[in-house]
């Protein structure tokens, strides 16, 4: 059994920094990836799928610049073309960060698949049929999620997409029934119905986006149906069939009636779990909860000492850039001596849908179950003038302030770069500026952040 400082399991956006700080503290480290350095944001997540946005913005454009004076005639998706400038932006990616492990003397980047044989101890079924065991004081856990597969009749018999797989699709899809009415389905159900997909997307609940307040699910249901996707809610597929012509004949439930419809594919986006499975977590004695996440403290230590837990696989927000933030957390703590926590950290997030919608913060519904004096401030796109301007004037921004102190609690803003408008208010809730102040700030005209000037502007109406 070799010996190590530290042992990480998962190369994704903790796991790979934290091999990189712990060799430069003069660690040895063993680094186990069972697939591809980088993890879902490099190869299944952020990376890939915002190269692809980008192309099917570039689309839309394409099909609507007659408004602006510019006639394109004739343009065409050449899917391969946009599958190949994404395969080499992730493999620039990957294959950076990758290097970056090799070439570390304190490191040892170990593929294949990981699994605890006793308290500290992992044993590693290497990817070139070896195997191997180890052991360290220090061991951290970052192994992310996977798609969860609905229990559906004829599913497992038809080739259904999942958020990995439809990345390797070099043709356009006819028609894709999309499983799941949140972020994933709706960024790619947009993005194909701009390669020119027929898309329909179903929703189990009674709206798209249920964890957002019902005017912002609204809105984003509202240019999702401009753009010619069909979308269901109160909806579930309950069957899948193949016929001997390879299309796939769909059972739905619709509202309490059953019809049937025709697709080329589906893609299952309803949701993910945590990879813990295959861990044997129990050999340790590191304690899980009931959906198999892995129990930290606000230290993102687990029940036993010297074992931690970062990302996904926590059950905290399921974001890279809080996965990265656990990283810092646990480094600064263990080679800092500082005292972070996980408590109270902002939460920002983007669904990059276009508009995006850009959040942080408390949501109006949540507001009203604390029981907070509230106020709520709206401003709609097509009021803003640069969103006029470029002739982008679907959306709305919302925030969420508090009637007493005049902070803003939360935001909310779906709009073109809903993200960096976002971003702002993220800096005024974390400085302490209240809204009153924004209200009077002076920004560069014209941007759209000037427009949160009108945004509180319209707390003086009420």
């Amino acid at each position: 059994m070799k010996q190590y400082d530290v042992i990480i399991i998962g190369a994704g956006q903790a796991g790979s920094p934290l091999a990189r700080k712990m060799a430069k503290a003069g660690k040895k480290v063993a680094i186990i990836e069972k697939r591809l350095v980088g993890g879902t944001c490099v190869n299944d997540g952020c990376t890939p799928t915002k190269t692809w946005v980008a192309s099917a913005r570039a689309a839309y454009l394409a099909g609507r610049c007659n408004n602006l004076g510019v006639h394109v005639d004739g343009y065409s998706i050449d899917m391969p073309q946009i599958k190949k400038r994404k395969d080499d932006i992730v493999m620039h990616s990957r294959s950076g960060n990758q290097k970056s492990l090799e070439e570390d003397p304190n490191i040892d980047l170990l593929f294949g698949e990981a699994s605890f044989s006793g308290h500290k101890v992992v044993a590693v079924n290497l990817n070139d049929g070896a195997s191997a065991e180890i052991t360290a004081d220090m061991i951290f856990i970052n192994v992310g999620l996977q798609t969860v597969i609905p229990d559906i009749e004829g599913l497992d018999s038809i080739d259904y997409l999942t958020s990995t797989s439809i990345l390797e699709l070099k043709t356009v899809p006819q028609h894709i029934l999309v499983i799941g009415g949140n972020y994933i389905g709706l960024e790619f159900g947009q993005m194909f119905r701009r390669f020119g997909s027929q898309i329909t997307l179903l929703e189990r609940g009674p709206r798209i986006m249920s964890h957002e307040d019902e005017d912002v699910s609204r809105e984003v249901h509202n240019f999702l149906e401009e753009e010619g996707i069909a979308v269901f809610t109160n909806t579930q597929a309950t069957k899948f069939e193949k016929d001997a012509h390879g299309r796939i004949q769909a059972t739905l439930n619709i509202n309490g009636r059953t019809e049937q419809m025709e697709v080329s594919h589906v893609l299952v986006a309803a949701g993910r779990k945590p990879q813990t499975q295959a861990l044997n977590l129990q050999a340790s004695g590191i304690e899980v909860d009931d959906k198999g996440f892995i129990k930290v403290d606000n230290k993102l230590q687990t029940n036993l000492p010297g074992i931690y837990a970062l990302g996904d696989v926590n059950g905290g927000p399921a974001f890279t850039h809080i996965a990265y933030n656990d990283f810092t957390v646990v480094w600064r703590n263990l080679l800092m001596n500082e005292d972070l926590t996980t408590e109270d950290r902002p939460v920002p997030y983007c669904m990059f849908t276009d508009p995006q919608l850009g959040r942080v913060g408390i949501t109006e519904e949540e507001a009203k179950k604390q029981g907070i004096n509230y106020r709520v401030a709206v401003l709609k796109m097509k009021s803003v003038a640069r969103a006029v301007e470029v002739g982008e004037v679907r959306g709305l921004m919302k925030a969420i302030v508090n009637a007493d102190t005049k902070e803003i609690l939360g935001v909310a803003i779906l709009a073109e770069e809903g993200g960096e408008i976002m971003s702002v208010l993220q800096m005024a809730m974390q400085g302490g500026i209240t809204y009153d102040r924004i209200r009077y700030c002076v920004f560069a005209h014209p941007t759209y952040s000037e427009s949160l000037n009108n945004l509180f502007m319209t707390l003086d109406d009420k």
